[in-house]
């Protein structure tokens, strides 16, 4: 990956689009704040490439990460590098966020939790475990009710990911918090991650949907409504 690679991270409340180039990241930049990603996105998209005086038929590729996070970021970020990477005939690499806030721990933890709010005092819920230097998942991820994840919790558990400030209280304290400032995943750890994660095929690509393990709340809303 030592060519021209765009990032697209959606699925937290501020996305970031960035720019590799020979196998770093020279370039990352915020959307705005008050997660209008649909606006901003193709826009923020043009003007990076156009700041590295890159063409859209330059880019040998397109990371994005796939969540879980945000139900409306996520299919606008997976949406937008399906189009690019199908019109660019390009190549495209997803990302399970969680795998790019996970690398960004301490280098002295060992066993990990990385943790999301999913809404209704639940949340998302993976951990990892460190292996020659590499975080490897160490179980599915999964929606449950916060209590019960927070039993799970064992001595020298560390705990990242978006869900610790929202859920901070419940967390015992046998549990370490890694800093505020590495629990969002960064531009460069999505990069990092995807250098090692396979291309998808175009069947893949066509069928590339956000890892939400939920429907939207509008379909939730609709599904627990009495039939009239």
């Amino acid at each position: 990956m030592t060519g021209n690679w765009l990032i697209l991270e959606t699925s937290g409340r501020v996305g970031q689009v960035g720019l590799a180039r020979g196998g770093a990241v020279v370039r990352t930049v915020s959307l705005d704040d008050r997660r209008r990603h649909a606006r901003d996105l193709a826009g923020t998209v043009s003007s990076v490439l156009e700041a590295e005086f890159l063409r859209p038929v330059e880019l040998n590729g397109i990371v994005v990460g796939r969540g879980p996070g945000s139900y409306t970021g996520l299919r606008i970020g997976l949406m937008s590098a399906k189009a690019l990477a199908y019109a660019l005939n390009c190549e495209l690499r997803a990302v399970e966020t969680f795998a790019a806030i996970a690398v960004q721990a301490p280098p002295q933890a060992t066993s990990l939790w990385v943790i999301a709010d999913a809404l209704q005092r639940h949340v998302y819920a993976q951990p990892y475990t460190s292996q020659e230097n590499e975080w490897r998942p160490a179980g599915d991820l999964r929606i449950e009710p916060v209590a019960a994840w927070a039993a799970r919790l064992r001595a020298g558990d560390w705990v990242s990911g978006p869900g610790v400030t929202e859920y901070a209280e419940r967390i015992p304290r046998i549990g370490s918090l890694v800093p505020e400032a590495d629990r969002e995943p960064r531009i460069e750890s999505i990069f990092r991650v995807g250098m090692r994660s396979q291309m998808l095929a175009r069947p893949e690509l066509f069928a590339l949907e956000p890892l939400y393990l939920r429907g939207s709340s509008a379909e939730e809303k609709k599904t627990s409504e009495p039939c009239r």
